[in-house]
This record gives C-alpha cells, structure tokens and sequence, in this order.
C-alpha cells in the first residue's frame, strides 16, 4: 500500500509529539520530508508549514491543507507538595486522563509523569463522578516543590505516553492520528504529484497548519498569505459505527467504506461536485456528510479569506476521537491520498470556480 519511506514517514510523524503551540519539533520532521520533492518551503512565525510544487505555465494554485497539532495538557499549576496541576489543550476529556502515562515536555527533556488516580477504596461518592480538569493532577515523583521546579516549570506541555500500533494489516491505532494523518496524507500527495509533475496543470501547495484544535488560527494566517485559488483540505472525521452512536443525529460513516466528503457550509457545490465525479471514475468509494453551519475543521479558517477561496474538506474516518487509542483504516487512508491526487490532476491551468455564471 505505502512504500518503505512513506511508512517511516509515518511513524516518525506519530511518535512525535506536537500539542497545540508546541508543533515545532513535528513540523521539522514534515517539512523535511515534504521538501525532498518541493520546488520550495515555507514557513510561517507560528510554525505552519507549507511545500510548493511549481509548474510551468501554470496560472492557478490548489492548496491541499491539514493541521499538525494535537490535544493535550499544560501545567498550571505546582503546589508545595510537588504535584502538578494541569488543564486542557484543545479538546481534550478529562474523562480518560485518570491513571494516564504522560510525557512532559520540558526544557530539559522529557520527564514522566502519571495522573493520579485515587484508590476506589479510598474515594468517597463525590469523586466518583466525572472529574474536571481542576480535579486532576500529574505526580512526577517529586518529594516538593523546589524538587519539581528542577525538573518542570508551569507552562511546559504535556501528552498522553501511549505508542501506536497495528491491530491489523490494515487498522492502526495510537495517539493523534487526529490530524497527523492529515499531514502524511498531504505530504504523500505532493510526493505523488511529483513524480507526475508532467500531467499536472496547477502549481500545488500543500500546508500543514498549527493551532487547528484551539480554532483554526494557523489555517487562517497562511491561507490569508497564500491566497490559492481552491483548496482540499483533509482531516479526521467521526467514524459512527461503533456500539452507542445516534446515527439519525451524527450521520453514518464506516472505518474502512472510504474517505468522506462535506457537504454544505464553507464547502464550494463546484469543487464538491468534481471530487464526487472524481470518485466515481477512478472507482474509488466515497462517502458523505452533511455540515449546516460549521465543519468543526480549518476549512472554517480557509473559505472566506479575502475574496474567497473555494474549497472543499475530504476527512478519513476515525473511531474514538481525542482518545490515546484513536483508529483509523489505512486502506482509507490510501484511497484519500489517490483521491486528492487525482482531482489535481483534473484541474485545468485556467480552471475558475464558481456557483453561478452571470
């Protein structure tokens, strides 16, 4: 399915740690990657990243877009016994953090850490129930606070200390594959288009944006300065057939049916439509989705920058959302890259999106 290099890719991208605000480290090892076929990169004050394919001649740029950062924690807080408070980055539930290996991400290095986890025995009824953030707390093993402060500050990040793995040939389960399978997938388009740069009619950027879990900022910022001309933006998206999931309320979407496509919102009916048709010639099993107001991804922070860029999100389905142990397929994930490759390839060097011709 992928090569070896790709594979590495991958794996490299996952072990990495890059919560919101601290992607630096992850983005070194995308733009490293992205920039062995990339005519040029580029990247921005906060950290987004994004690699250009040139083509000669060519009048009109696809922007093909995903986000590098993950949910996580940050210290708050370290009282005189040593222990160390902690609040969210993003989405994350406090609901799954008790009794949790965490790396902290200190200046010095890592340094390991567990959320406590009151004994059942010990608990009265109260703290039986869903915990907050305020109720939790990180023991690095520190006798008090000046031990802590040798090793932690207030400020440094913190991630969940679980690996990835296969479950199958083809099921892969770990910690952020909420988006970093976003950017291997753009990464390998770009790889792809390269090597079939003489059938491609548009220069292609492909960019990995920063702070999409905390609203989308770093999307924002670089499509404001790229301005392209359409855009594909990939991501993850709930796969609802798990036991429990109201359908008739989130839609149906399978692990292993294919990429899914939005529609409504910010996403252009035109370039919707050419994925679909894309799709559909290539054989290639799509599903669909439907979103009235917002996406809930950057193609929010893209759509209506400037004049407008026309764009579309294509998400591949993920079981067990903001968890240690999100899942996805790579059978849908290889299906996704082939699709957004080839709607590239299907545009035109004068190719112009529009809902209506006067």
């Amino acid at each position: 399915m992928f090569d070896k290099q790709a594979t590495s890719f991958l794996e490299d991208l996952l072990i990495t740690p890059s919560p919101t605000g601290f992607e630096s480290k992850g983005q070194k090892i995308w733009a490293g990657y992205a920039g062995r076929v990339a005519d040029e990169v580029q990247i921005d004050a906060y950290g987004s990243a994004c690699a250009r394919l040139n083509v000669a001649g060519a009048q009109k740029t696809l922007m093909l877009e995903a986000h590098c950062d993950e949910i996580g924690m940050i210290i708050q807080y370290i009282d005189d016994a040593g222990f160390l408070s902690i609040n969210k980055i993003g989405g994350s539930d406090p609901a799954i953090a008790r009794a949790k290996k965490v790396c902290i991400h200190a200046r010095k290095g890592i340094v390991s850490g567990i959320i406590g986890n009151t004994a059942v025995h010990l608990q009265d009824r109260d703290n039986q129930k869903q915990p907050a953030w305020k109720d939790l707390f990180i023991d690095i093993g520190a006798q008090n606070r000046e031990e802590a402060l040798e090793m932690v500050q207030v400020g440094d990040p913190v991630t969940f200390s679980d690996d990835f793995e296969f479950l199958s040939d083809d099921l892969l389960s770990g910690r952020a594959l909420d988006n970093r399978i976003g950017g291997f997938m753009i990464a390998e388009v770009l790889r792809n288009l390269a090597s079939r740069i003489k059938d491609l009619k548009v220069n292609v950027i492909a960019l990995n944006a920063v702070q999409e879990e905390i609203g989308g900022f770093g999307a924002r910022m670089m499509s404001y300065r790229l301005m392209p001309d359409a855009a594909l933006v990939t991501d993850v998206t709930h796969a609802t057939d798990t036991p429990g999931i109201n359908q008739k309320e989130h839609g149906r979407v399978k692990l292993g049916s294919g990429p899914s496509v939005t529609h409504g919102a910010g996403n252009h009916s035109g370039l919707v439509e050419r994925i679909e048709r894309i799709a559909t010639d290539k054989k290639l099993p799509l599903q669909h989705e439907a979103s009235g107001v917002r996406t809930g991804t950057d193609t929010d922070s893209i759509y209506y920058q400037q004049s407008g860029i026309p764009s579309a999100l294509i998400s591949v389905p993920l079981r067990y959302m903001h968890s240690p142990v999100e899942m996805v397929s790579m059978e849908d994930v290889q299906n996704l890259v082939t699709l957004m490759e080839e709607t590239a390839l299907s545009l035109d060097k004068t190719e112009t999106f529009r809902v209506l011709d006067l």
